[in-house]
């Protein structure tokens, strides 16, 4: 089951605050792409989980961001309800993928009973078939189908308005409460030399006192 990539922070560290020094982009594609509008979606704060659906042998497996991560047995138990492997069966005899997304909700992590006060849940935010990441509407559809929610999109942006946006608190899609942050990605999907997925986040706490 494929790991999902992490995702880099916009700007680079002080090595001794570790606080963002703005300013100093983390890569170049960044600085590059700064005025190209990006995808942004709200960041959950959850934890992130793998759904992999094989369909040669009609198995599903779940995973955190890594195959050491561990899931708590009650978000186990619900992604056992969200994703029967008859679902797939159905709806995806012989397309093979993996599904990422955040497991969130009551005793997931701190704040975790914002979103749910009473349970947990687990929103889409990327799909790997055969080697390629899908776009947001090929994500949403995938969700339709198989009767699962998706992080919410707040639409386009810069990465300068992205900032602001995360830095004069952002209240969150799931109620009266400031989001975590955002998750950006450019509307055209790309790469860098490594191969490697452009992708970026921002969190409010990382813009707190910014040097």
């Amino acid at each position: 089951m494929r790991e999902y990539p992490k995702i880099q922070s916009i700007f680079k560290r002080d090595e001794k605050t570790h606080k963002f020094i703005e300013g100093e982009w983390s890569r170049p594609e960044f600085d590059y792409l700064k005025n190209n509008m990006w995808e942004a979606t709200e960041k959950i704060d959850g934890t992130n989980i793998r759904v992999d659906w094989d369909a040669e042998n009609d198995t599903v497996t779940f995973g955190g961001r890594t195959d050491n991560a561990q899931i708590p047995t009650f978000l186990f138990a619900k992604l056992q309800d969200l994703f029967p492997k008859e679902k797939f069966i159905v709806a995806y005899p012989e397309t093979s993928m993996t599904l990422y997304g955040e497991g969130y909700g009551a005793r997931v992590q701190k704040g975790g009973g914002n979103y749910i006060s009473d349970g947990v849940d687990f929103a889409l935010f990327d799909v790997f078939i055969d080697g390629w990441w899908l776009y947001r509407g090929n994500v949403e559809e995938i969700a339709g189908i198989l009767g699962i929610k998706c992080v919410p999109l707040l639409g386009t942006t810069t990465l300068s308005d992205g900032i602001n946006l995360v830095r004069n608190e952002l209240q969150s899609h799931y109620g009266n409460f400031e989001a975590e942050g955002i998750v950006l990605k450019p509307f055209v999907m790309l790469f860098n030399r490594k191969g490697e997925r452009i992708i970026t986040k921002l969190k409010h706490k990382d813009f707190e006192d910014v040097k």
